[in-house]
């Protein structure tokens, strides 16, 4: 039986405008997959990416963006176990998310525990799965690390702070204003920094009291790069995993030597999740330390689904804090 929906289509990559809102029908699931109905859907910076064409489609034009959503099963195909219809399930997958009803591969799907509602998932996805490998896979943080995480009151870095206090270190954030810098100590950073109004490298030195940090986190850039390069300490970290001023240009190695024998890394999210086994682990982990209260998903923002190019101008301008969500039928 068809599925008739609504969802976002990109036929040319560019601004905010170029994505247009269409009805459309769905097939049947095949044998390995399932339709889920979305109830929200996570609103990324690499939705931002994909649109500008700064990451390209993997099948090129047209597309609909979007990694990430949540929502309950309507159907299942003759081959799924663990599923049937009516479960809630959550997920991050390949590009297509932004639309109202979705075929994905079953073996994507999480099932959602009572305890974390259809919002908080589609919310916190990605974005708890990024700071779960990054706090535990990219740099294995404990309560003896001291840590620099750009964007502190964003998505990513919001679960982060919190993530981070949990584990015992102390974290230090940037963010783009004192009302960022607000939001952002009142979820588990020891300071913040604000970069408009302060130079982050010299906040980083007084600080430590000239230690530096054990490694950083940066999903900015660009405009962040060199002077986060001089905020680590001797066979410190530089952890880039985003863009947001633009990406990282080529650089001499050299300077890593003569800064003190510096590590650069440049992870992703779905090296992290690419098997059953990784994507339990990591999701499990998530799970387990949001519904035990320890990390909240701070919800800001929620636009209509036909509302979207306004959601993007808004994570553009940097005018978001925390996490925002797409819903299909508002």
């Amino acid at each position: 039986m068809t599925t008739q929906t609504q969802r976002i289509v990109i036929t040319q990559t560019g601004g905010p405008e170029v994505m247009r809102y269409e009805d459309a029908v769905l097939p049947d699931p095949g044998p390995d997959e399932i339709v889920v109905e979305h109830t929200a859907i996570g609103l990324n910076y690499i939705d931002v990416y994909f649109r500008t064409g700064l990451y390209p489609a993997p099948n090129g034009v047209p597309f609909t963006p979007g990694n990430e959503g949540a929502g309950r099963v309507t159907a299942v195909g003759g081959e799924v176990t663990g599923l049937q219809a009516g479960d809630r399930v959550a997920y991050v997958g390949p590009l297509g998310s932004y639309t109202r009803h979705r075929i994905i591969k079953a073996d994507i799907a999480v099932k959602l525990p009572d305890t974390i509602d259809d919002e908080t998932a589609a919310a916190m996805m990605l974005k708890g799965m990024t700071a779960r490998y990054l706090l535990r896979k990219t740099f294995d943080v404990r309560d003896e690390t001291t840590l620099l995480f750009h964007a502190a009151a964003g998505g990513v870095g919001l679960i982060a702070g919190q993530w981070a206090k949990h584990l015992g270190a102390t974290a230090i954030g940037t963010a783009g204003s004192d009302e960022k810098c607000a939001t952002a100590l009142d979820h588990g950073y020891a300071h913040c920094i604000n970069y408009v109004s302060q130079d982050f490298v010299a906040e980083v030195a007084r600080l430590t009291d000239g230690a530096k940090c054990d490694v950083v986190f940066d999903g900015v850039g660009k405009a962040t790069f060199e002077g986060s390069l001089d905020c680590i300490k001797p066979f410190g970290l530089y952890a880039s995993f985003g863009n947001a001023s633009g990406a990282v240009e080529a650089f001499n190695l050299g300077v890593l030597s003569a800064k003190g024998s510096l590590y650069v890394t440049r992870p992703t999210i779905f090296a992290h999740i690419a098997t059953r086994a990784l994507l339990e682990e990591t999701a499990n982990d998530l799970i387990d330390v949001v519904s035990s209260g320890a990390v909240k998903i701070p919800i800001a923002q929620r636009f209509g689904l036909s509302e979207v190019a306004e959601a993007h101008k808004a994570l553009e301008a940097r005018t978001t804090i925390g996490s925002t969500v797409l819903l299909p039928n508002g």
